[in-house]
Protein backbone atom coordinates (compact mmCIF):
# COMPACT_ATOMS: atom_id res chain seq x y z
CA UNK A 1 0.00 0.00 0.00
CA UNK A 2 1.40 3.18 -0.95
CA UNK A 3 1.78 6.03 1.43
CA UNK A 4 -0.22 9.81 -0.11
CA UNK A 5 2.35 12.36 -0.14
CA UNK A 6 2.19 16.00 -1.08
CA UNK A 7 4.49 18.61 -1.28
CA UNK A 8 4.36 21.95 -2.89
CA UNK A 9 6.68 24.44 -3.83
CA UNK A 10 4.02 27.82 -3.28
CA UNK A 11 6.16 28.78 -0.49
CA UNK A 12 9.31 28.71 -2.14
CA UNK A 13 7.38 31.68 -4.22
CA UNK A 14 6.60 33.45 -0.95
CA UNK A 15 8.70 36.29 0.11
CA UNK A 16 8.20 36.06 3.57
CA UNK A 17 9.44 32.13 3.88
CA UNK A 18 12.63 33.03 1.71
CA UNK A 19 12.99 36.22 4.83
CA UNK A 20 12.91 34.16 7.64
CA UNK A 21 14.97 31.16 5.72
CA UNK A 22 17.62 34.12 5.02
CA UNK A 23 17.53 35.28 8.52
CA UNK A 24 17.94 32.35 10.27
CA UNK A 25 20.63 31.32 7.40
CA UNK A 26 22.73 34.56 8.07
CA UNK A 27 22.54 33.63 12.07
CA UNK A 28 23.97 30.34 11.25
CA UNK A 29 26.26 31.13 8.69
CA UNK A 30 27.88 33.83 11.35
CA UNK A 31 28.11 30.91 14.08
CA UNK A 32 30.04 29.05 11.61
CA UNK A 33 32.49 31.79 10.69
CA UNK A 34 33.62 31.60 14.31
CA UNK A 35 33.57 27.62 13.93
CA UNK A 36 35.19 27.72 10.50
CA UNK A 37 38.45 29.84 12.09
CA UNK A 38 38.53 27.12 14.85
CA UNK A 39 38.02 23.90 13.30
CA UNK A 40 39.26 24.61 9.39
CA UNK A 41 42.03 26.79 10.65
CA UNK A 42 43.13 26.34 14.29
CA UNK A 43 42.47 22.61 14.00
CA UNK A 44 40.07 22.66 17.25
CA UNK A 45 37.28 21.20 17.88
CA UNK A 46 34.84 23.75 19.58
CA UNK A 47 31.49 22.61 20.30
CA UNK A 48 30.68 25.26 22.61
CA UNK A 49 29.18 28.06 20.08
CA UNK A 50 25.59 27.57 21.46
CA UNK A 51 26.88 29.05 24.80
CA UNK A 52 28.97 31.95 23.65
CA UNK A 53 25.45 32.71 21.54
CA UNK A 54 23.22 32.18 25.24
CA UNK A 55 26.33 34.64 26.81
CA UNK A 56 26.05 37.41 24.19
CA UNK A 57 22.01 37.19 24.18
CA UNK A 58 21.73 37.01 27.69
CA UNK A 59 24.36 39.72 28.15
CA UNK A 60 22.71 41.93 26.01
CA UNK A 61 19.43 41.90 27.40
CA UNK A 62 20.38 41.73 30.89
CA UNK A 63 22.09 45.35 30.15
CA UNK A 64 19.43 46.81 28.99
CA UNK A 65 16.78 45.45 31.31
CA UNK A 66 18.51 45.19 34.54
CA UNK A 67 21.16 47.36 33.79
CA UNK A 68 19.56 50.42 32.38
CA UNK A 69 21.89 50.69 29.78
CA UNK A 70 20.83 51.85 26.13
CA UNK A 71 20.96 48.51 23.42
CA UNK A 72 23.64 50.30 21.55
CA UNK A 73 25.53 50.46 24.86
CA UNK A 74 25.17 46.74 26.16
CA UNK A 75 25.92 45.47 22.14
CA UNK A 76 29.97 46.26 22.61
CA UNK A 77 29.41 45.22 26.27
CA UNK A 78 28.12 41.95 26.32
CA UNK A 79 30.79 41.26 23.07
CA UNK A 80 33.31 42.36 25.85
CA UNK A 81 31.58 39.79 28.55
CA UNK A 82 31.34 37.14 25.86
CA UNK A 83 34.75 37.24 24.54
CA UNK A 84 36.15 37.32 28.15
CA UNK A 85 34.26 34.37 28.74
CA UNK A 86 35.09 32.57 25.85
CA UNK A 87 39.04 33.52 27.23
CA UNK A 88 37.78 32.29 30.45
CA UNK A 89 36.80 28.73 29.14
CA UNK A 90 40.19 28.34 27.18
CA UNK A 91 42.71 29.13 29.63
CA UNK A 92 42.41 25.68 31.21
CA UNK A 93 40.76 23.93 28.49
CA UNK A 94 42.86 24.33 25.59
CA UNK A 95 45.90 22.50 26.99
CA UNK A 96 43.73 19.48 26.91
CA UNK A 97 43.81 16.84 24.00
CA UNK A 98 41.60 17.50 20.81
CA UNK A 99 38.65 15.29 21.46
CA UNK A 100 38.88 16.54 25.80
CA UNK A 101 38.36 19.90 24.42
CA UNK A 102 35.45 19.02 22.39
CA UNK A 103 33.95 17.62 25.45
CA UNK A 104 34.65 20.25 27.74
CA UNK A 105 32.99 23.58 24.95
CA UNK A 106 30.03 21.07 25.00
CA UNK A 107 29.54 20.97 28.85
CA UNK A 108 29.96 24.94 28.68
CA UNK A 109 27.60 25.42 26.80
CA UNK A 110 25.23 22.96 28.73
CA UNK A 111 26.16 24.68 31.86
CA UNK A 112 25.10 28.23 30.53
CA UNK A 113 22.26 26.50 29.23
CA UNK A 114 20.74 25.27 32.30
CA UNK A 115 22.27 28.21 34.81
CA UNK A 116 20.02 30.27 32.41
CA UNK A 117 17.09 27.91 33.19
CA UNK A 118 17.53 28.14 36.97
CA UNK A 119 18.08 31.77 37.52
CA UNK A 120 14.82 32.48 37.18
CA UNK A 121 15.47 36.09 39.14
CA UNK A 122 18.10 37.41 36.27
CA UNK A 123 17.47 35.33 33.39
CA UNK A 124 13.54 34.36 33.68
CA UNK A 125 14.38 30.83 34.31
CA UNK A 126 12.23 28.40 31.93
CA UNK A 127 9.86 31.43 31.12
CA UNK A 128 12.79 33.21 29.35
CA UNK A 129 13.55 37.08 28.91
CA UNK A 130 11.77 39.90 27.11
CA UNK A 131 10.48 42.63 29.07
CA UNK A 132 10.33 44.47 32.20
CA UNK A 133 7.09 44.82 33.53
CA UNK A 134 8.52 46.70 36.81
CA UNK A 135 7.33 50.45 36.89
CA UNK A 136 4.56 52.51 34.74
CA UNK A 137 6.46 51.86 32.01
CA UNK A 138 7.44 48.67 29.90
CA UNK A 139 10.61 48.17 28.70
CA UNK A 140 11.77 45.65 26.37
CA UNK A 141 15.56 44.72 25.46
CA UNK A 142 14.49 45.49 21.65
CA UNK A 143 12.56 48.59 21.52
CA UNK A 144 15.57 50.47 20.39
CA UNK A 145 16.00 47.90 17.26
CA UNK A 146 12.49 47.98 16.99
CA UNK A 147 12.18 51.67 16.08
CA UNK A 148 15.54 51.43 13.84
CA UNK A 149 14.06 48.48 11.83
CA UNK A 150 10.53 50.62 11.84
CA UNK A 151 12.91 53.40 10.38
CA UNK A 152 14.10 51.62 8.02
CA UNK A 153 10.50 50.33 6.54
CA UNK A 154 9.37 53.23 5.96
CA UNK A 155 12.30 54.27 4.06
CA UNK A 156 12.22 50.91 2.12
CA UNK A 157 8.38 51.81 1.13
CA UNK A 158 9.28 54.48 -0.89
CA UNK A 159 10.05 52.53 -3.31
CA UNK A 160 8.87 49.26 -2.09
CA UNK A 161 5.02 49.53 -1.31
CA UNK A 162 4.81 46.66 0.92
CA UNK A 163 8.21 45.32 2.13
CA UNK A 164 8.64 42.53 4.56
CA UNK A 165 9.17 43.32 8.49
CA UNK A 166 12.04 41.15 8.81
CA UNK A 167 14.12 42.91 5.84
CA UNK A 168 15.99 45.16 7.80
CA UNK A 169 16.88 42.84 10.30
CA UNK A 170 17.69 40.65 7.07
CA UNK A 171 20.09 43.05 5.60
CA UNK A 172 22.34 43.93 9.19
CA UNK A 173 22.19 40.04 9.49
CA UNK A 174 23.45 39.65 5.51
CA UNK A 175 25.99 42.58 6.07
CA UNK A 176 27.56 41.25 9.28
CA UNK A 177 28.25 38.00 7.36
CA UNK A 178 29.76 39.48 4.82
CA UNK A 179 32.20 41.78 6.76
CA UNK A 180 33.36 38.63 8.40
CA UNK A 181 33.68 36.78 5.77
CA UNK A 182 36.10 39.94 4.12
CA UNK A 183 37.84 40.31 7.53
CA UNK A 184 38.66 36.93 8.19
CA UNK A 185 39.61 36.37 4.74
CA UNK A 186 42.19 38.91 5.33
CA UNK A 187 43.16 37.77 9.04
CA UNK A 188 43.91 34.01 6.81
CA UNK A 189 46.81 35.82 4.85
CA UNK A 190 48.42 37.68 7.82
CA UNK A 191 51.43 36.23 9.37
CA UNK A 192 48.74 35.02 12.44
CA UNK A 193 46.88 33.62 9.92
CA UNK A 194 49.46 31.67 8.98
CA UNK A 195 50.51 30.69 12.40
CA UNK A 196 47.00 29.00 13.18
CA UNK A 197 47.26 27.15 9.93
CA UNK A 198 50.87 26.07 11.43
CA UNK A 199 49.19 24.95 14.54
CA UNK A 200 46.73 23.00 12.69
CA UNK A 201 49.41 21.05 11.07
CA UNK A 202 51.52 20.52 13.69
CA UNK A 203 51.47 22.09 17.13
CA UNK A 204 54.64 20.81 18.09
CA UNK A 205 56.62 22.22 15.03
CA UNK A 206 54.74 25.59 15.62
CA UNK A 207 55.92 25.29 19.06
CA UNK A 208 59.32 24.15 18.30
CA UNK A 209 59.87 27.39 16.02
CA UNK A 210 59.54 29.77 19.03
CA UNK A 211 55.11 30.61 18.51
CA UNK A 212 52.63 30.67 21.25
CA UNK A 213 50.25 28.52 20.40
CA UNK A 214 48.46 28.58 23.31
CA UNK A 215 48.02 32.34 23.01
CA UNK A 216 47.39 31.89 19.31
CA UNK A 217 44.48 29.60 19.99
CA UNK A 218 43.17 31.47 22.90
CA UNK A 219 42.57 34.43 19.99
CA UNK A 220 40.96 32.05 17.70
CA UNK A 221 38.45 31.00 20.53
CA UNK A 222 38.22 34.63 21.45
CA UNK A 223 37.16 36.08 18.08
CA UNK A 224 35.01 32.71 17.80
CA UNK A 225 33.14 33.94 20.75
CA UNK A 226 32.58 37.64 19.33
CA UNK A 227 31.02 35.86 16.23
CA UNK A 228 29.10 33.52 18.58
CA UNK A 229 27.79 36.67 20.60
CA UNK A 230 26.53 38.50 16.88
CA UNK A 231 24.83 35.75 16.52
CA UNK A 232 23.45 35.46 19.97
CA UNK A 233 21.78 39.14 19.17
CA UNK A 234 20.82 38.43 15.79
CA UNK A 235 18.78 35.17 16.96
CA UNK A 236 17.02 37.43 19.61
CA UNK A 237 15.47 39.85 17.78
CA UNK A 238 14.23 37.43 15.33
CA UNK A 239 12.65 35.75 17.69
CA UNK A 240 11.73 38.60 20.10
CA UNK A 241 12.42 36.87 22.95
CA UNK A 242 15.55 35.03 24.67
CA UNK A 243 15.05 31.57 26.36
CA UNK A 244 16.81 28.55 27.41
CA UNK A 245 16.02 26.41 24.66
CA UNK A 246 17.06 28.39 22.18
CA UNK A 247 20.65 27.39 22.68
CA UNK A 248 20.53 23.87 22.99
CA UNK A 249 23.65 21.71 21.80
CA UNK A 250 21.62 21.06 18.38
CA UNK A 251 22.62 24.48 17.80
CA UNK A 252 26.38 24.05 17.51
CA UNK A 253 25.71 20.55 15.38
CA UNK A 254 23.82 22.41 12.40
CA UNK A 255 26.52 25.09 12.65
CA UNK A 256 28.98 21.97 11.52
CA UNK A 257 26.42 20.66 9.51
CA UNK A 258 27.30 24.29 7.28
CA UNK A 259 30.80 23.48 7.78
CA UNK A 260 30.01 19.96 6.23
CA UNK A 261 27.92 21.45 3.24
CA UNK A 262 30.12 24.57 2.55
CA UNK A 263 33.70 23.02 3.23
CA UNK A 264 36.58 22.99 5.67
CA UNK A 265 38.70 26.18 5.12
CA UNK A 266 36.23 28.03 3.41
CA UNK A 267 34.70 30.97 4.64
CA UNK A 268 32.74 31.16 0.94
CA UNK A 269 31.43 27.58 1.68
CA UNK A 270 30.33 28.95 4.92
CA UNK A 271 27.70 31.02 3.21
CA UNK A 272 26.52 28.62 0.95
CA UNK A 273 26.22 25.74 3.63
CA UNK A 274 24.23 27.76 5.90
CA UNK A 275 21.40 28.99 3.30
CA UNK A 276 21.39 25.28 1.94
CA UNK A 277 20.93 23.80 4.90
CA UNK A 278 18.12 25.88 6.31
CA UNK A 279 16.44 26.03 2.55
CA UNK A 280 16.32 22.36 3.31
CA UNK A 281 15.33 22.17 6.71
CA UNK A 282 12.37 24.99 5.96
CA UNK A 283 11.43 23.48 2.53
CA UNK A 284 10.83 20.03 4.12
CA UNK A 285 8.28 21.88 6.15
CA UNK A 286 5.64 21.43 2.80
CA UNK A 287 6.12 18.00 2.59
CA UNK A 288 2.95 16.55 3.71
CA UNK A 289 2.27 12.82 5.12
CA UNK A 290 -0.08 11.19 7.26
CA UNK A 291 1.90 11.11 10.20
CA UNK A 292 2.10 13.32 13.18
CA UNK A 293 4.14 16.11 13.45
CA UNK A 294 6.33 15.04 15.66
CA UNK A 295 7.40 12.28 13.40
CA UNK A 296 7.24 15.13 10.56
CA UNK A 297 10.08 16.97 12.31
CA UNK A 298 12.01 13.73 12.75
CA UNK A 299 11.59 12.83 9.19
CA UNK A 300 13.32 16.13 8.65
CA UNK A 301 16.44 16.19 10.20
CA UNK A 302 16.45 12.56 8.62
CA UNK A 303 16.49 13.74 4.97
CA UNK A 304 18.97 16.14 6.21
CA UNK A 305 21.22 13.46 7.76
CA UNK A 306 20.51 11.69 4.77
CA UNK A 307 22.19 14.43 2.39
CA UNK A 308 25.27 15.03 4.58
CA UNK A 309 25.64 11.54 4.69
CA UNK A 310 26.11 11.49 1.09
CA UNK A 311 27.76 14.49 0.99
CA UNK A 312 30.90 13.11 3.07
CA UNK A 313 30.54 9.42 1.37
CA UNK A 314 30.84 11.43 -2.29
CA UNK A 315 32.61 14.54 -1.52
CA UNK A 316 33.86 14.60 1.74
CA UNK A 317 35.54 17.80 1.29
CA UNK A 318 32.29 19.85 1.29
CA UNK A 319 31.22 21.66 -1.77
CA UNK A 320 34.06 24.48 -1.45
CA UNK A 321 36.95 22.56 0.53
CA UNK A 322 39.85 20.95 -0.59
CA UNK A 323 40.76 17.37 0.83
CA UNK A 324 44.13 18.27 1.82
CA UNK A 325 42.59 20.60 4.22
CA UNK A 326 40.94 17.84 5.81
CA UNK A 327 44.10 16.53 7.82
CA UNK A 328 44.02 18.36 11.03
CA UNK A 329 46.27 18.51 13.78
CA UNK A 330 47.95 15.57 12.89
CA UNK A 331 51.14 17.17 15.36
CA UNK A 332 48.79 18.54 17.89
CA UNK A 333 49.20 17.39 22.15
CA UNK A 334 48.05 13.77 22.70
Amino acid sequence: MALPLAFTLQAFTDLGFWSGVLVIAGIYAVVALGLQLNVGYTGILNFGQAGFMAVGGYSMAILVLEGGLSFWLALPAAVLITMAFGVLIGLPSLRLRADYFAIATLAMAEVVRLAAENARGLTGGTKGLYCNFEGVNQTCFDDSWKSVSGWGLERIESFWSDPEPLLPLLIVVWITVAVGVVALGYLQRTPWGRVLRAIREDEDAARALGKNTVLHKLQSLAISALLGAFAGFFLALFLATIHPGDYEPIVSFFAFGVLVLGGLASYRGVVVGAVLLWTLLEGTRFVELPISEEQTAALRLGIVGLVLIGLMAFRPQGLFGNRQEMVLGRGGPR
